[in-house]
Parts: structure tokens; sequence; C-alpha cells
């Protein structure tokens, strides 16, 4: 069985990655990576109050969710939203663990609402003012493929745009022993039934048991490996690869012409047996009808 779906922009942030933009870059490998412990910005959109309560989880759903839904042109409280990562706040769930160990165990409810796995959902729709339906999932290591199945399956059957936020961040000690997730990852796709203006590329999904594709840099590779958001990085790469156009060179000199973008089949981790298969075909390839 194969889903599709159009893939309008995209969003991004982790360790030395801001924005979509320079990402895109360095994965193109137009620009030099430089990695770097995760800048998590503000939680745009909350109230203060909101704001101070927030953990990482909640800054990089929120973060990844606004650049690609602004960069997609539509209204965040329209869209519906499917979530997904491996665990919760690592940070939060480390403080609470520790309160329950010691002899004064009262917790207070911010610690207890914001251990739940669907805070960030949570969140999202107070900063946008979202009604539409979310969906929240954990699939251990493959939280960004069954994520982006659900957000596939969503569009293919309800027929309406859905923004995909997947995110991980690191554990303190000593449950980062147990589970090494490095540093703070996320991505966010705004995802259509049809194709638009603000077309990228077009996502045919499949699952094979074909093994998942590395990255030729090997800090990408690594954080590709260590972070269940990042295994989304094969399928950013083959976007990024196809966003030449208009890219100077690194000397200040004009870039070449650029050829036009061809299709690409990466595949990514989901299920210990299984991966998923994704072929991206850019938007100048499509045909009428596509």
């Amino acid at each position: 069985m194969k889903l599709s779906a159009f893939i309008e922009s995209v969003g991004v942030i982790g360790p030395g990655l801001a924005n979509w933009p320079q990402s895109a870059d360095v994965l193109a490998a137009r620009a030099p990576y430089a990695s770097a412990r995760t800048v998590l910005p503000p939680p745009e959109g909350l109230p203060a109050a909101e704001r101070r309560r927030t953990g990482a989880v909640v800054k990089i759903a929120l973060a990844v969710g606004h650049e690609a839904v602004a960069a997609s042109g539509r209204d965040a409280a329209t869209l519906a939203a499917v979530f997904a990562a491996s665990g919760g706040d690592g940070q939060n769930c480390h403080i609470i663990c520790d309160a329950l160990a010691s002899d004064d165990r009262l917790l207070s409810p911010t610690r207890f609402h914001n251990s739940v796995h669907n805070a960030p959902a949570g969140y999202w729709s107070i900063a946008t003012r979202d009604q539409a339906t979310s969906n929240v999932l954990c699939a251990h290591d493959g939280s960004f493929a069954a994520g982006l199945l659900e957000s596939a399956c969503q569009v293919a059957v309800d027929g309406v745009p859905t923004l995909l936020i997947a995110y991980d961040a690191d554990y303190p000690e000593p449950l980062h022993t147990l589970r090494p997730v490095a540093d703070a990852f996320g991505v966010a796709l705004v995802l259509a039934p049809q194709a638009g203006a603000a077309t990228l590329a077009r996502l045919d999904v499949t699952l094979t048991e074909a093994f998942a594709t590395p990255l030729a840099s090997p800090e990408l590779e690594a954080l590709r490996t260590n972070n269940p958001a990042a295994r989304a990085l094969p399928l950013l790469e083959a976007l990024a690869c196809m966003n030449q156009a208009g890219q100077a060179s690194q000397s200040g000199q004009p870039a070449k012409p650029a050829e036009p973008a061809k299709p690409a089949r990466v595949v990514i981790d989901y299920l210990p047996e299984l991966r998923m298969q994704i072929d991206v075909t850019p938007a100048g390839a499509l045909g009428e009808g596509a």
C-alpha cells in the first residue's frame, strides 16, 4: 500500500541547526556543519504564565511548528496536527523521580501536567488557538516514521492539510545512561492532499525491509542515530538537495546554473524489522493532475 502527500513547508531545529533554510544549506553541502548545543527559543504565542512553565520538548515543538506553518502560508488555527515523540519532557521526568525518591514527595500541578505525553499538543493549541483535531503518538525510536505514516493517512483519508511535529530532547543523568538521546531535535512538515503554489515535493510512502539511508557526514549521521526525531534527516537531505536554484557559492560568486531537481528515494527507520521508504518527487517534476 502506498500513501501520498504533498509537502508544502519544513521547520527544523537541532544541534547546529537553527531553522530550515540554514539546515537545508548544511544538508545539501552548500554550507559547512558546525555542531553546537541546540538553542531553544522562547515558546512563541503563549501567555507569560504558560511560557514560564514550558520545558524543552514544548519549546522544540512550538519552534518548528511555527516555522513550518509560517512558510506554508496557512492558518495554524485550522490545521489538523500530529505530534510524535519517543518520550516526554526528560528534565521534568527527572525532577519528578527525584522528588518521589526523597522525603518530600509533594509535586506541583505544573510538574504533573507537563509530564503527560500530550503536553506539547496542549500548549500548541493555546499558542495558535488551534481547534482542529490533533493526535499524539509514540513509537520509541520509530516515532518520526509513525508520525509521518499517521499524517499521510489523515491527508489521504480525510483530505485535509496536516501538520506533523516530531521532537525529542535529551535526559539528565541517571536517565541519560539508559536513554542516551543526543541533545534536542525537532522537525515539522505541512502536508497537503493536493499540489499547490507552495508545494515543494510529493512524498510517496510505503513500508520496506531495506536498510535505512545513512548520511555522508559523520556528525550528521551520529545525530540521525542518536535522536529519534532526527531519523527524519535523510528525507530532509533529499528535500534540501532539490532546492538548488538561486543559491550562491561560498566564495560569494554567482552559483552555477542549477540542474532540474531529480526524484529521490530514501529509507528511514521505523520498526526493528521494518523501515519506511519515501519516494520524493520535486514540484518541478510533477505532471498535471499529480
